[in-house]
């Protein structure tokens, strides 16, 4: 099918040459500050660290020599919360491994977060708990970025990179790659 010939209310909607042209310097300016975002492949190892319910102070870099699933997630998620049994699972089924499942909560309210906390572990005993920590907790750093969706993810690998970013349910092409990875 043959395109349509640009009408001039087509013509002006497009941006010109000129203007397209005046708006590279400021990509070129502003491409450094958006770069330093940790992105999978680059040489940085992303920051991650923040206070667990429980009070203890969790670090991403003391985590190296193990390979690690960040999962952002929220109490209001309903995919997050029904991913959260799998979760547990393939923590279980790894629990040899140098693996380690660090959740980051991303509610609005963090006693949302805290009461999520204590209901689990009142109600879901001798299952393996993974470790999360507050976004808005104290001393919260995350180097990585919001996910763009809830739930998302990062894989990082033992040298601690940042390997992928997932958006949305843990598909089990990644639990295919944490495997490759440990």
């Amino acid at each position: 099918m043959p395109l349509a010939p640009l009408t001039t209310e087509r013509r002006l909607a497009l941006p010109s040459r000129r203007r397209l042209l005046a708006f590279l310097p400021a990509c070129a300016l502003a491409l450094p500050g958006l770069l330093r975002a940790a992105t999978p492949g680059t040489s940085e190892p992303p920051e991650l660290e923040g206070t667990a319910s429980n009070g203890q102070r969790i670090r991403l870099d003391a985590l190296r020599g193990q390979v690690v699933l960040v999962f952002y997630w929220s109490t209001g998620c309903a995919v997050c919360r029904d991913t959260m049994r799998e979760l547990r699972a393939n923590l279980a089924g790894w629990k040899d491994q140098p693996f380690t499942l660090l959740g980051v909560n991303m509610d609005a309210n963090i006693q949302d977060f805290l009461t999520y906390e204590k209901l689990v572990a009142q109600t879901v005993p001798g299952s393996p708990h993974f470790v999360s920590v507050s976004a808005l907790g104290p001393g919260f750093r995350d180097t990585m970025g919001r996910p763009e969706q809830l739930p998302g993810g990062c894989l990082i690998d033992k040298q601690g990179r940042l390997v992928e970013r997932y958006a949305g349910r843990i598909a089990p092409a990644t639990w295919d790659r944490i495997a490759d990875l440990l």
